[in-house]
Formats: C-alpha cells, sequence, structure tokens
C-alpha cells in the first residue's frame, strides 16, 4: 500500500520509522504547504515497508512518500 502525497509542499516532519507498525489514521509525516503544516494519516494499518522520501524534499500532489505492507 502506498502513501502519497495529498499536496504540493516540502516535507517538514516524518513521524514513522521503518519497521513501525502503524494504525489507520495515525500521522505519517507534515507536509508544509503555504506556510501551513498539513498531516499525512495512514490509510491503511500495516507496517512501514520504505520510506521514499526526507526532510526537506520537496513533493508534488501524487508521489510516492511512504510504502506500507
Amino acid at each position: 500500500q502506498e502513501v502519497l502525497a495529498p499536496l504540493q509542499g516540502g516535507v517538514c516532519a516524518i513521524k514513522v520509522s521503518v519497521g513501525q507498525k502503524v494504525k489507520k489514521g495515525d500521522v505519517l509525516l507534515l507536509i508544509e504547504a503555504m506556510k501551513l503544516e498539513n498531516e499525512v494519516p495512514a490509510t491503511v494499518e500495516g507496517i512501514v515497508k520504505e520510506i521514499k522520501v526526507s526532510t526537506g524534499a520537496s513533493v508534488n500532489n501524487g508521489d510516492v512518500l511512504i510504502v506500507l505492507g
């Protein structure tokens, strides 16, 4: 299950690590857009398999941020 960027912006914080178990609704990371921090929640329950972005990275709408397994 891929977690996609809901909007364009900059990754300002990553709240999970690889191997961590998450529940649906848990905040995975924060994206700053127009001076607002937007929470990106887990869409399903699972384990963080891969984090495809780093803090400070710019992302576009639809980019893969995190892979859950």
